[in-house]
Parts: structure tokens; sequence; C-alpha cells
């Protein structure tokens, strides 16, 4: 694997923008029965007499979604050590059927580590955005990132 960024990469304002991922009625139904069986997510019918008026992917799936197309855009090509946790995610808007989701992640803070200094964390915000450029997720969390090593 060839890193591409480094902790030192991953500077505050620094935008990775990915690109798109469709959900299908298929990918939501087979998420849904596994993860998140509840009738808005597993059962078209019944579906439109929910305050959704229709089917809609779990929160769920698009966070996980979301992951997928952070590694996409910039996590595989990074010194990507994990991540201690996600701070906050809020699902804004329902996303359907057809939807085609994209992710801009943000850094919002960034710091060395001051006791292990091969590596640093940097505080990320990332935004899901549908083909109507709605926002429908947002999430914030830490990811440890490896220093770039001395020449």
């Amino acid at each position: 694997m060839t890193i591409r960024y480094y902790f030192e990469d991953f500077t505050i304002g620094r935008v990775f923008d990915s690109g798109t991922r469709q959900l299908s009625e298929q990918d939501i139904l087979g998420f849904a029965r596994e993860y998140d069986p509840q009738y808005f997510h597993t059962d078209p019918e019944a579906a439109k007499h929910s305050i959704f008026g229709g089917l809609i992917a779990s929160g769920w799936q698009t966070v996980g979604v979301c992951m997928r197309l952070m590694c996409d855009s910039y996590l595989l090509e990074s010194s990507s050590m994990g991540s201690p946790g996600v701070d906050a995610v809020r699902w804004v808007k329902p996303v359907y059927p057809g939807d085609t989701l994209r992710m801009r992640a943000t850094v919002i803070a960034a710091k060395p580590s001051s006791s292990k200094p091969d590596r640093g964390m940097a505080t990320m915000r990332c935004n899901i955005y549908n083909q109507k450029d709605e926002l429908v997720m947002h999430m914030q969390g830490v990811q440890m990132m490896g220093r770039r090593p001395a020449a």
C-alpha cells in the first residue's frame, strides 16, 4: 500500500470529497432485514403509510456508506491507525431508494499526540449529501494518523 496522506496532511479546513454511491431498493431491504428490521426499512407497502411516505434506508446504512466513501476518498491511502470513536451522528433527511450519496469530509481539528510522537489525531466532520445536494447525514469523529517519517 502506498501512503499518500499522513497526519501532517490533515490541516484544519482541508476537505476530502468522495465519489458517489447509489442505494437501490434491494440494497436498503438487504441491509435492513439483517440489521434494522423496522417496517419502514423492510416493507415497501407498509412504509407508504409511515411518516416517510415510502421505504427509507436505515441511518446505520447511511453511516456505513459514509465509511465506504471515506475509505475510497482518502483513508485507504492514509496512515490511518483507526479511530477511538465517533462523537456525534445526526440523520437530517431520509434516504430513499435510488438516492445517490456523496461525502464531504472536513478536518475541524488536528493535534499531534503528546505521549506518542509517531501519531496525531484528526477530528473530521463528514457530511453526506443526496443527488439534490441536500444534507442527509452528518457525523463527527476522530481518526488516529501516523506522522510522516523523517527523511
